[in-house]
């Protein structure tokens, strides 16, 4: 039988869980109020693997406490979004290039395989879209074959999860997108690393510019007047 303190971790797993859910996809929007009481009641857990859970987040830096028991969603702003992709070029372009040299190539060439079959406008396509991305990430990790440089990648990623979110009402940066991770993908299937480099270089400023875009768009739409 489990001990309590199992079962606490697991029930703090699964509120982490959700909770990270619903902050990535926009169910909690920046500057919901997370109380313990009534989170810990919506999630069916008691506060002690609430309190981790959020501590978690925190440590994410997707929460932010605002009192000892009020805990709020933080905010997505433009230089936070610059300085997650200044990390991404570095992190990125470099795991493009190594994957260039050491990835299996027929495992990439899959890949752009399958990234030319992408059909976005086809009924969920850019849930699958993004699934596939997921993958290429995945299959990137494993080349790099760097724990340390991987974890690194995968709290970048947690990050990246809502700013993506602002791409997705953007049909020609999506499609631009798919071409980008494809060229990507060609070269690293290639074995050219410095073509890998420099399309991952590219396609990074191409999202960046589109989300600051984005955001731009979306502060004139609520301040016509500015």
């Amino acid at each position: 039988m489990a001990t309590d303190g199992v079962i606490q971790a697991r029930a703090g797993e699964r509120a982490y869980a959700t909770l990270l859910e619903e902050i990535q996809s926009g169910a909690l929007p920046a500057g919901t109020v997370l109380g313990e009481v009534e989170q810990a009641a919506r999630l069916g857990v008691s506060r002690t693997p609430l309190r981790e859970a959020l501590r978690r987040l925190a440590a994410d830096g997707l929460v932010a406490q605002q009192s000892p028991r009020v805990t709020v969603v933080t905010a997505v702003e433009p230089d936070d979004i610059r300085a997650l992709f200044e990390l991404r070029r570095a992190l990125e372009e470099t795991a493009a290039g190594i994957a260039a040299e050491r990835g299996d190539r027929a495992v990439f060439a899959g890949l752009v395989r399958d990234f030319a079959a992408v059909d976005l406008v086809a009924p969920g396509g850019a849930d699958a879209y993004y699934a596939l991305i997921a993958r290429f990430d995945a299959e990137l990790d494993a080349a790099v074959a760097n724990d340390y440089f991987t974890a690194t990648l995968r709290t970048t990623r947690t990050h990246l999860v809502r700013v993506r979110r602002l791409a997705r009402d953007n049909p020609d940066r999506l499609a631009a997108s798919v071409a980008e991770h494809r060229l990507i993908a060609a070269a690293i299937a290639e074995g050219d690393r410095e073509l890998a480099a420099h399309a991952t270089h590219i396609h990074l400023h191409n999202a960046l510019e589109s989300i600051l875009a984005s955001l731009d768009d979306g502060l004139a739409a609520r301040h016509p007047a500015l």
